[in-house]
Parts: structure tokens; sequence; C-alpha cells
């Protein structure tokens, strides 16, 4: 390994293998599906708050960014299982804001908070399981999750008061729209280090 380069695994993993054709196409999908992130995290920041922010416009992007992930934990070569169940419980999320398009802030929030928080716990197992500069993305996409999660939860209160006298306010649903937003850039790093290191044949 080349000094100063990326650590993708530990030294006693390391090998003189060369990465394959298999390798390079695993790679670039989930580059692919990284970059798919970054463009629904921005479709989630630039929704029109003013104009209001529809569930429905919500569940499909949580519905369409836990595809991506599926589509991309399904051929990791390591935790597989795991990077999959992330992506299923964003389809979960996505699909439960489908099916209420009625629920007004607080169910919204709830299934946002539950969603977080079983991505952080996934995420957090899944970073015991992997290895260097994976193993460290994976965990900052946990804690992010967790962060956020948190940041619901404490806010919940804090906005309960103004959600019950004026329902819910544009710079509410706008912080709510971001945290979905922060939540896939988290996701979509994670992701673009995974392609990196299936790049040279040591999927974390």
């Amino acid at each position: 390994m080349v000094a100063g380069a990326r650590l993708c695994y530990t030294p006693a993993m390391a090998t003189t293998d060369q990465p394959d054709l298999a390798d390079q196409s695993r790679s670039r999908w989930i580059s692919i599906a990284g970059v798919a992130m970054f463009v629904l995290s921005a479709g989630a920041a630039l929704l029109p708050v003013e104009k209001g922010i529809s569930s429905s416009v919500i569940g499909a992007l949580l519905l369409a960014a836990g595809l991506i992930e599926l589509a991309a934990g399904r051929i990791r070569r390591e935790t597989r299982d795991l990077a999959m169940m992330a992506g299923a419980v964003t389809v979960l999320a996505g699909l439960l804001f489908l099916l209420n398009r009625d629920s007004k802030f607080f169910p919204i929030v709830n299934i946002v908070i539950g969603w977080l928080a079983l991505r952080s716990i996934i995420l957090a197992i899944k970073s015991r399981r992997v290895r260097g500069s994976v193993r460290t993305w994976t965990g900052i996409a946990a804690i992010t999750d967790f962060v956020l999660a948190l940041v619901l939860l404490v806010g919940l209160s804090l906005s309960s008061v103004v959600v019950l006298l004026f329902g819910p306010t544009p710079a509410i649903v706008a912080s709510f729209a971001w945290i979905v937003a922060l939540s896939f850039v988290a996701t979509g790093l994670l992701l673009l280090e995974v392609a990196s290191c299936e790049r040279e044949g040591t999927d974390g």
C-alpha cells in the first residue's frame, strides 16, 4: 500500500490480489447509488416549504432512498444482510408515509425518529463487523442518524406548543426536511467509501 493511502482494511487482512472485473462492476454500481443518495438529499433540502410539504413527497423520497440502499447492499461482499436491513428500514418508513397521507406533524415525527433510531442501531452493529475506513464511515453514519433522532426527540417537546397553537410552521417542517437530507448525505458518503474500497478489491 502506498504511504498515505486510505486504509480500507486492517493490515492483517491485506492481500496482494488485484481487484477483478466483478470488483470494478460492484464499485461502479455502488458509486452510482452513492451519487443518487446525494441527489435525493438535495431534493429533500430543496422542497418548497412555503407551499407545504406533503407526507407523500417525503414518503417517495424515503422509499427511493431505501430501494437504492437495498440494491447497493445486495451487491456488497461483506455485511450484506445488515446493509440491506438498513435499506429495508428506510423502505418501511417511506411506505408508512405513503399509507398515512393524512398524518399530521406528530405522527410524521414519530416515524422519522423510529427510522433514524433503528438505522443508527443497525449501522452501529455493522460498524463492528467491517474494517478500516469503511468502519469509520459506517460509524459516522450511525452517529449522524442517532444525533438526528435525538434532535427530533428533544425538539418535539419544544415545538409541541407551537404546533398545537399554530400547526406545523414552515420553519418546523423545513428543519424536518433538512434532517432527512442530512441522513441521506451520511448514507451517500458511506456508499462512496464502500465503492472506493470495492475498486481496490477490499470491501470493508
